[in-house]
């Protein structure tokens, strides 16, 4: 006998996630495994019990379906995803990030059955089929508009930190190291990544190893000849390139 695909819930509304568990219900071979009423729940979940396939909700309290696309995507073996909502908007964006199968709430048990088939049919996703973190995010905004926080995953555990209380950012291989509020913050994303998604007007790339938030320069000093450093207000000082203080000195003064 086949393996059971095993099935995770994602919804915030308790009468959706039963609508689903019943129509799930007139399927074999369907395992559900767990339900999550949020995106931390979820995040939490799909790590640690690692679904073939979850039904997961867009607009939700803590973090929306998009950002825990973001955090779980990257990992080997991520789940196949259905979006499930009531808001037309997203389809695009779903299938972009490809999403298996997009179910525009109310939907009945015939097209319930056709996205489930999808997905049996669908497989595992592979790494390359699989957008980056940054290409999820920058789905999830929609065009033109940059982050307003960024979502970092520790284990199982999801920090949201606001844009605006980062300090800095610093490259740190294929990581990031986002200082905010006098923690370090750890990220799987490259800094050119990063800084094309935070807004311009804010954060400006002064290295290649560091972005900075110009709200936290107190001032910047010159060393020697072409060697400059910023100094931030709570005294940390950061290297600034050539090309760097040219884009610094367009954005703060």
């Amino acid at each position: 006998m086949p393996e059971p695909l095993r099935v995770l819930l994602v919804d915030d509304e308790a009468p959706a996630r039963s609508l689903l568990r019943e129509y799930l219900g007139a399927h074999d071979g369907v395992q559900v495994i767990g339900e999550c009423a949020n995106g931390f729940e979820a995040v939490k979940a799909i790590t640690e019990q690692r679904p073939d396939l979850v039904f997961l909700d867009v607009q939700m309290p803590k973090l929306d379906g998009f950002e825990v696309l973001e955090l779980v995507a990257p990992e080997p073996g991520a789940p196949a995803v259905i979006f499930c909502t009531a808001y037309d908007e997203y389809a695009l964006r779903a299938f972009e990030v490809h999403a298996v199968d997009y179910l525009l709430k109310p939907f009945g048990p015939e097209r319930f059955g056709k996205a489930l088939a999808a997905a049996r049919g669908h497989g595992a996703p592979s790494p390359s089929a699989s957008p980056a973190g940054a290409a999820l995010a920058a789905t999830a905004r929609g065009q033109g508009r940059f982050a307003e926080r960024v979502v970092v995953r520790d284990g199982a555990q999801v920090h949201v930190i606001p844009a605006e209380l980062v300090d800095y950012v610093e490259a740190q291989d294929d990581y990031v190291a986002l200082h905010a509020a006098g923690r370090s913050h750890l990220k799987h994303q490259t800094l050119a990544e990063l800084a094309e998604v935070l807004d311009p007007e804010r954060f400006v790339r002064i290295h290649r190893s560091y972005l900075v938030n110009v709200d936290r320069i107190a001032r910047v000093e010159l060393l020697a000849k072409d060697q400059r450093v910023v100094i931030l207000r709570d005294g940390r000082q950061l290297p600034v390139s050539r090309s760097g203080h040219d884009r610094l000195r367009e954005q703060w003064s």
